[in-house]
């Protein structure tokens, strides 16, 4: 039993080391890109995505998260805002949208690499039943809605 117990704890140490030897250093291209872009961000933090390295920072006092490839390539930032400083179009949209009666929570700006924008609402109507992402984009039209776990 103490064989087992010995073997059991070799292999989780062998599988935590594995782990941690695949997490790779941010490449320069990746580093020089953020800061290119966003040269004033502050409290940088990196996660490696596999197949891109996402950077979470904070902006002019606002969070943001900004996924680059592994070249370098910027692809999208999320920063998180209000409910109130969404546009007056996409409050508009909610509105005439078949979820109307929903309370609006947390809600990001999508900014894309191909210049377009949506935004992110989280909205329920019972805050133990029904939960869901609501995508809209910059005209005010509902995209994509998305059940949350």
């Amino acid at each position: 039993m103490k064989k087992k117990l010995l073997l059991f704890a070799l292999m989780i140490c062998l599988s935590a080391g594995i782990i941690h030897a695949q997490i790779r250093k941010v490449p320069s291209e990746v580093t020089d890109a953020l800061k290119a872009k966003y040269p004033t961000a502050e409290k940088v933090e990196w996660k490696d995505k596999l197949t891109f390295f996402e950077a979470a920072f904070v902006l002019d006092g606002s969070e943001m998260t900004a996924d680059f490839s592994n070249s370098g390539e910027w692809q999208e930032t999320d920063k998180k805002m209000t409910y109130d400083q969404l546009p007056a179009v996409v409050k508009d949209g909610l509105k005439k949208s078949k979820y109307n009666d929903w309370t609006p929570g947390s809600v990001t700006q999508i900014d894309k690499n191909d210049k377009s924008i949506r935004y992110r609402i989280y909205v329920e109507k019972s805050s133990l039943v029904q939960k869901k992402f609501l995508t809209f984009n910059s005209q005010g039209q509902l995209e994509k809605e998305a059940q949350t776990i």
